[in-house]
């Protein structure tokens, strides 16, 4: 018997969608908000569901001046074609997020690549969202962000001075394996998110993810104090490049992000994001084996790498991929009972009708 019960898309965008309107959202953001959430959910992302989004807009977003409902975007002059910088005067991040994507592959269908970088931001979720919609269209994109706090732990550290900083890359490969393959991770050994969700479902987290407050290691999800980061030195050098990607944009320093009243009057606290798009055929050579063209030769590829005893291998994506088709399948989204319990403490603080099993 499955733990999850399915919900009807629409029930959920309605009551999430209303969540942010009462926060004082523009319509076509809280519908952004919760198509994000959406997708999480469809895809079996359960740390950035809208749960996730709304507790941290609370904390550090509309209700504490880290996200400013109806903001602007302004796009700052640039002399590089292919490239441009918005400061999002801290607008909603999916809002931005989508927008961003949409602009990259405008920019990379005629110049071949596409970079957009954020100022100003404030935190879009999941990543592998923004990337895994631009490959499903046929590109390759990739986007990093800086997190909305520093909560992990330097490699050979002791304080957290790090973001969980995740990267998330998308490719097409759809007519390769019938889906695209998304690498999307936290540089932690799990995200936040994930600590919330065993929290909230009385669970353990894995050895060595966590340190409470006095920096011992830990496994109890109330005891969390800082993460650690995923491989050692190189999941901490992967942490390290978000930050210095942050840096170079424009970032707040990462002990002060998220935290405007401790920081200094004259010092920033919000996150940034980059995103790119390249279109293929910007980086074919064109010489392809036995009269191959690109996208025979990538899925020839592909298929190499899962033959020779390795069919059983998981590709990156094909989780999201088998929790895309159950969802679909089933007609709606998945939750389990204590998130739809939650969802419906949400719906009753905000006078709306709450979610249902289908």
């Amino acid at each position: 018997m499955s733990e999850f019960l399915t919900v009807s898309r629409a029930d959920h965008d309605r009551l999430v969608s209303a969540a942010y309107r009462q926060r004082g959202f523009s319509e076509d953001e809280s519908a952004e908000g919760a198509r994000l959430a959406a997708e999480a959910a469809r895809h079996g992302i359960r740390t950035h569901h809208a749960l996730k989004a709304l507790h941290l807009d609370h904390l550090f977003g509309s209700a504490a001046g880290g996200c400013v409902p109806s903001a602007e975007i302004e796009v700052i002059d640039s002399p590089f074609k292919a490239s441009e910088t918005w400061n999002a005067n801290r607008k909603l991040g999916q809002s931005v997020a989508y927008r961003a994507i949409d602009r990259c592959i405008e920019l990379a269908d005629e110049f071949g690549i596409g970079q957009v970088s954020v100022d100003n931001a404030f935190h879009y979720l999941w990543g592998g969202g923004y990337v895994m919609a631009a490959a499903e269209r046929g590109y390759i994109a990739y986007t990093n962000c800086t997190s909305a706090l520093a909560e992990v732990v330097p490699f050979g550290g002791k304080f957290p001075t790090l973001g969980t900083n995740p990267h998330s890359w998308g490719f097409p490969t759809m007519d390769a394996v019938g889906f695209p393959l998304t690498i999307d991770w936290a540089t932690s050994t799990v995200a936040m998110g994930r600590v919330q969700a065993l929290k909230r479902e009385g669970k353990e987290l894995p050895p060595g993810a966590a340190v409470d407050a006095n920096g011992n290691p830990t496994t109890d999800p109330n005891e969390v104090a800082a993460l650690l980061p995923f491989g050692a030195h190189k999941g901490y050098s992967m942490c390290l490049l978000n930050e210095l990607y942050g840096a170079l944009i424009g970032g707040s320093l990462p002990t002060i992000r998220g935290r405007k009243a401790e920081a200094p009057a004259d010092e920033k606290t919000s996150t940034t994001f980059y995103f790119q798009v390249i279109h293929p055929d910007a980086i074919s050579g064109g010489d392809f084996a036995k009269g191959r063209d690109q996208k025979a030769n990538l899925t020839k590829v592909v298929q190499d790498i899962l033959g020779h005893g390795n069919e059983k291998c998981i590709l990156p994506g094909q989780f999201e991929a088998e929790a895309r088709k159950r969802s679909d399948e089933a007609g709606g989204l998945h939750f389990t009972a204590a998130e739809l319990a939650e969802f419906n403490e949400l719906a009753a603080e905000i006078g709306e009708q709450g979610l249902t099993e289908i």
